[in-house]
């Protein structure tokens, strides 16, 4: 089992969680009106309901909110995203529950002006936008030598998911292409979800690509996926797990070729140097301002490694563990990556 990099909670994030309470109540993104605030009398979810999908076409939600200098940009929804929010469930005081509630307020609104906004808006400009909730795992699961107590914790969550991903697949114009991402423990999930559900199977067929990021994907996971070769490439993953340069750690490494990573600035699994003029964006705490140039990137291992990012702010982030931007930092980049993409996938349907 992969695990996420520690520093997840680290100084970016926090920063995000900061300003998302205040801009929750800012005109300058979509209103919410508070579906995180709901019970299951069984508690388990019931994906009929818009209450358990932190992410939904059928309602407003976060995932709806786009930066304030994209809003010109022509938005046609040519697809549709099947998206895995990351651990939410982190406070040490509950690291003894292997599995959050389904109808928790605190953790449905963390999740919903954390991960929905910044990351899951990232595809509302060509996407419609799924995101369920899910009895994710404490991050603890990923760390406990229970390891027994882990595999159920995990076991409960992707369950959840798989019941999810059977509504979405019911419900939605089997005609239309999708796409699966996710990030952390997302990840974790999507990479079972693809191998029972898409790889070598017709829906496979339908499938522009997965972005996975943010947990090691290696590269002889499936049998029939492939990993994506350039920007035009489709049925294919992509994936990254985003360090600056100098970062040491268990799970990183220079010389293990193992792991699939694609570089974002250049949508290629080539170990080459892409500068930093080639980044075309990255929304951080700020939702409503964008980043341009912030960083070079390389492929180098099993990592993704950048310079130091320049933004405001950056000087205090002195971690060099970068798991909570594996998004963000590029995320004009993945925005535009997503159109570009599917419109690739609609001629080869020609």
């Amino acid at each position: 089992m992969s695990k996420p990099a520690a520093g997840y909670i680290g100084t970016l994030f926090i920063l995000i969680l900061i300003s998302q309470m205040i801009q929750s109540c800012s005109p300058k993104i979509t209103p919410y009106t508070g579906e995180n605030l709901f019970k299951s009398n069984t508690g388990s979810p019931d994906y009929t309901r818009l209450e358990f999908w932190a992410a939904h076409p059928e309602k407003w939600d976060p995932s709806d909110s786009v930066p304030a200098p994209l809003r010109k940009n022509i938005k046609e929804k040519i697809a549709d995203v099947f998206f895995l929010h990351p651990t939410t469930f982190t406070d040490e005081k509950y690291a003894e529950q292997a599995n959050a509630t389904i109808d928790d307020p605190y953790l449905n609104k963390k999740t919903d002006y954390g991960s929905i906004l910044y990351q899951a808006s990232v595809f509302n400009e060509a996407c419609n936008v799924y995101a369920p909730r899910y009895r994710q795992a404490h991050l603890q699961m990923y760390y406990t030598t229970d390891t027994a107590k882990a595999v159920a914790a995990f076991e409960l969550a992707y369950q959840d998911i798989k019941s999810a991903f059977e509504i979405f697949l019911s419900r939605r114009n089997p005609d239309m292409p999708f796409i699966i991402a996710s990030h952390s423990q997302g990840t974790t999930h999507a990479k079972r979800l693809l191998k029972e559900f898409v790889d070598g199977t017709p829906l496979q067929e339908k499938l522009v690509a997965a972005y996975v990021l943010g947990i090691a994907v290696e590269k002889t996971l499936y049998t029939n996926l492939p990993l994506c070769r350039d920007s035009t490439s489709t049925g294919c993953f992509i994936s990254w797990r985003t360090y600056r340069e100098g970062y040491e750690g268990r799970y990183v490494s220079k010389t293990d070729t193992s792991i699939a990573v694609i570089n974002p600035l250049l949508w290629s699994p080539d170990p080459v140097l892409a500068a930093k003029a080639l980044q075309k964006g990255a929304v951080l705490y700020k939702f409503n301002k964008i980043y341009p140039h912030t960083q070079s990137s390389r492929i180098s291992g099993n990592a993704l490694w950048i310079s130091k990012p320049h933004f405001p702010g950056g000087v205090f982030y002195v971690t060099k563990n970068y798991h909570a931007g594996d998004f963000n930092l590029f995320y004009i980049d993945i925005r535009e990556d997503v159109a570009r993409r599917i419109k690739y996938f609609n001629l080869k349907q020609e």
